[in-house]
């Protein structure tokens, strides 16, 4: 097995890369507290410990903050970052509402033309991430609105497992292909 520091910014995050996943076209993405994905090799993926984006298609700015519009990517995000998750701030707790690190109405992912708005769970159930480890499962209907008369142009959904034990948390606003069934193959050290 060989190890690889991601070169796309990413500090103290290790992605190894066992000779049997690099023929395949995969990667070993290592997370905290002993979580590893098995993600396509062509993801990239940037950020920090507590706040990692894997951009998985096209994105305008890879290494934006939390909300940046145009980037097909999912965020996995850590015990810091959930301090101040929920809406206006608050810590994040999946039964109050969806990761949302702001207090006004946030730019749509697909277009910053218009602005987010979250609605109520649409699914609350676990979901395994590998095995012996059950994450909250929430899925949130999104709008994308005009900003000046609240008028809806698309919508999206929101995903998100939450791992409280281990303060962890996936966010998928693009419906990534094939991330459901790599988060519930995930793999553990203990």
């Amino acid at each position: 097995m060989m190890t690889l520091l991601v070169a796309a910014g990413v500090a103290s995050l290790t992605v190894q890369v066992p000779a049997s996943a690099a023929s395949s076209g995969t990667t070993m993405l290592r997370l905290r507290g002993g979580l590893t994905l098995e993600i396509p090799s062509s993801w990239q993926v940037y950020g920090s410990a507590d706040q990692v984006r894997v951009v998985t298609g096209s994105c305008a700015r890879p290494k934006g903050k939390y909300f940046e519009p145009r980037c097909d990517s999912f965020w996995v995000i850590g015990p810091k970052a959930l301090k101040t998750g929920g809406e206006g701030f608050q810590r994040y707790d999946p039964d109050q509402g969806p990761y949302y690190p702001a207090s006004d109405v946030a730019p749509c992912a697909t277009n910053p033309a218009y602005g987010q708005v979250l609605g109520k769970a649409i699914t609350a159930a676990y979901r395994n991430v590998g095995v012996m480890h059950k994450a909250h499962y929430r899925v949130y209907p999104g709008r994308c609105v005009r900003y000046d008369n609240g008028l809806q142009k698309t919508t999206f959904k929101q995903r998100e497992w939450y791992l409280p034990k281990e303060k962890i948390l996936i966010v998928d606003q693009w419906a990534t292909p094939g991330l459901a069934t790599i988060v519930q193959n995930a793999l553990w050290d203990y």
